[in-house]
């Protein structure tokens, strides 16, 4: 193998597992350090820089850093890094002094941003500092979008997402609420220098080819429109007996809101094995644990009705059956259908793009799919100063992704309006920094913290479900907080060989606790991995490879089994080993970094 190039700075970013699968890439080691450190005003920064929302996805994101965690290779549960994310909203203090502080010297470019969901909002806070003149477009009375009308109160006060959707319209953006925009024709007349689409995915999918969808319309609703109705208080009660049919969240908030309004017999209905229900597992938890029972491997097949009234569904059971390429088929069991009684009906079975305002006559193209035809990287529609991002560009998925989106978006439009090219990214900004103070102490604490995961705390069931706008989880203290902030790896905190140093000594080799260190000939890749001392399949992580030693041998380090403890360079006695934490940031538009 050919030697490592630590240089690329894409290298070192792999390894941080949790950052890595952030798709905002927020430095979670970072921000974990300095609540450890109770400095939760700068550990709430650096994640608003990346993310930022960070009340909001400290209580709502689908967590895609958690699963990578290397925590969680080392015992089943990994850090609780969306939780900690929490802990830096809720005990910061002042922190609107630390953001950009306007007005901003007029650049005399304008852009429309038409919705005012989580993408939208990331293009303003990012394109408002250098001098764009940002006119947010959005039908709701305030900004927010889908977290505003599709997540309940009691997982997301209203107070939290005023306060950081507040942040960003200080910032001197021009907001136009209570506004649908009913043609792009028009909005591309206003003289705009650029146009930002960010309406999600509004229209929840139906199952009109049912018998019974008409009879029983009155009784039937979908998922996304009555958690928006129950957000605006336009619906504020609910049948006794609820079907809510669908795996997601959308079905686990529509199943947990209706406990709140007055169902009683509440139960969730979907078509798969609860294994492959896309809810988050948390999710699907929390609404267990508030007594709604889940019926996996029944297909809707009916809505009954007696004299013009709903009573109930007729469902099909079926099994799971897979093919010898693992595709999934539905295959009915031959019982009898199951019948469930039903005062209302839910509809959380999936949401799609509508884009019935976009005329198709602007050079604005479209897939058979309906979604607007993108360069995934740009975020650029084939109208030039048209850009998409979250929901509405590539369909639905969370809010760090449509945050991950703004912030390429809004790169994409400063390229755009500088005359640049759209492909010549900005890099990101990184940095290796030396830890040791001495020849045992480090910058940073590296032991390895023997505790699992800790809980969160939950209000009171009964109380909960009596009052929707009550929040059901109330997050760390600051005691609890340090001791799974303890739990962390630090896996930012690189192992950096250097090879003139190396006496081959193996005294790195015998103190290692997961024999992630191998010196040995070099060889091709696939061949190389069988022969370390612990072999490395997993071939998801990189191998570390030195250039030759003086016998002609290599250095070989498992990146993906390795603990980042720093035995390795305290047993060095040339300091061959040397730990460097690296702070990787993502460049924003104009290359500005808050944090």
């Amino acid at each position: 193998m050919n030697p490592t190039d630590i240089k690329d700075p894409e290298y070192f970013h792999k390894v941080v597992d949790c950052q890595y699968a952030c798709p905002a890439h927020t430095p979670v080691p970072e921000y974990i350090r300095l609540i450890a450190a109770e400095r939760y005003s700068e550990a709430y920064m650096i994640n608003w820089e990346s993310n930022v929302f960070p009340g909001v996805l400290g209580r709502t994101c689908d967590r895609p850093c958690e699963p990578a965690c290397r925590r969680g290779r080392v015992e089943d549960e990994p850090v609780a890094i969306c939780r900690l994310k929490r802990v830096a909203a809720d005990l910061k203090g002042e922190v609107k002094s630390m953001m950009p502080q306007g007005p901003f010297p007029s650049n005399g470019k304008k852009v429309a941003l038409i919705g005012g969901g989580p993408a939208a909002l990331t293009v303003a806070r990012d394109l408002a500092p250098l001098g764009y003149e940002i006119h947010l477009y959005d039908e709701q009375p305030a900004g927010g979008g889908m977290m505003r009308s599709q997540i309940p109160s009691f997982r997301l006060p209203e107070s939290v997402l005023d306060e950081e959707v507040g942040y960003i319209l200080a910032l001197g953006i021009h907001t136009q609420f209570r506004h649908y925009v009913s043609s792009m024709k028009e909005m591309l007349g206003k003289g705009y220098d650029a146009i930002f689409v960010g309406t999600g995915a509004p229209r929840g999918r139906d199952l009109n080819d049912l018998p019974g969808r008409t009879e029983a319309g009155g009784n039937i609703q979908i998922g996304i429109e009555f958690l928006a109705n129950v957000a605006f208080e336009h619906t504020k009660s609910i049948g006794k007996k609820v079907l809510v049919l669908g795996g997601g969240n959308t079905a686990m908030d529509c199943c947990r809101t209706s406990r709140r309004l007055g169902g009683t017999d509440v139960k969730v209905v979907v078509r798969s094995p609860k294994s492959e229900m896309k809810a988050s597992p948390w999710e699907i938890e929390d609404a267990i644990h508030e007594d709604i029972p889940i019926y996996e491997n029944h297909v809707p097949k009916a809505f009954v009705t007696e004299n013009g009234k709903l009573v109930g569904m007729n469902f099909e059971k079926v099994k799971a059956v897979y093919d010898d390429q693992g595709k999934r088929s539905l295959v009915p069991t031959g019982e009898p259908d199951v019948f469930f009684e039903a005062d209302d009906v839910l509809i959380a079975v999936g949401q799609e793009n509508a884009f019935p305002w976009i005329e198709r006559d602007l050079g604005i193209e479209f897939d058979k799919w309906e979604l607007p035809k993108l360069d995934k990287t740009t975020f650029q529609s084939t109208l030039p100063h048209v850009f998409f991002g979250g929901d509405a560009a590539l369909g639905p998925k969370n809010v760090i992704t449509a945050v991950a989106q703004g912030h390429q978006a809004a790169v994409s439009i400063d390229l755009f309006l500088s005359g640049k090219s759209l492909h010549e990214r900005p890099s990101p900004r990184t940095n290796l920094i030396h830890q040791k103070m001495g020849i045992h102490e480090w910058m940073y604490d590296s032991a390895v913290a023997a505790d699992l995961r800790y809980k969160v705390p939950h209000a009171d069931k009964a109380k909960a479900l009596q009052d929707r706008l009550l929040e059901v989880e109330l997050g760390f203290n600051a005691e609890t907080a340090f001791k799974e902030a303890q739990r962390c790896l630090n896996c930012d905190v690189q192992t950096v060989f250097t090879t003139d140093r190396c006496i081959e000594c193996d005294a790195c080799v015998d103190i290692c606790p997961t024999s992630c260190i191998t010196f040995t000939e070099n060889g091709e890749e696939d061949e190389l991995r069988t022969r370390l001392s612990a072999p490395a399949h997993d071939l998801s992580q990189d191998l570390y490879v030195s250039t030759e030693l003086k016998t002609k041998r290599v250095m070989v380090k498992d990146e993906n089994v390795c603990l980042h403890c720093g035995l390795c360079a305290e047993r060095c006695p040339t300091s061959a080993w040397d730990m460097q934490k690296y702070l990787y940031n993502t460049a924003k538009a104009g290359g500005k970094v808050y944090a």
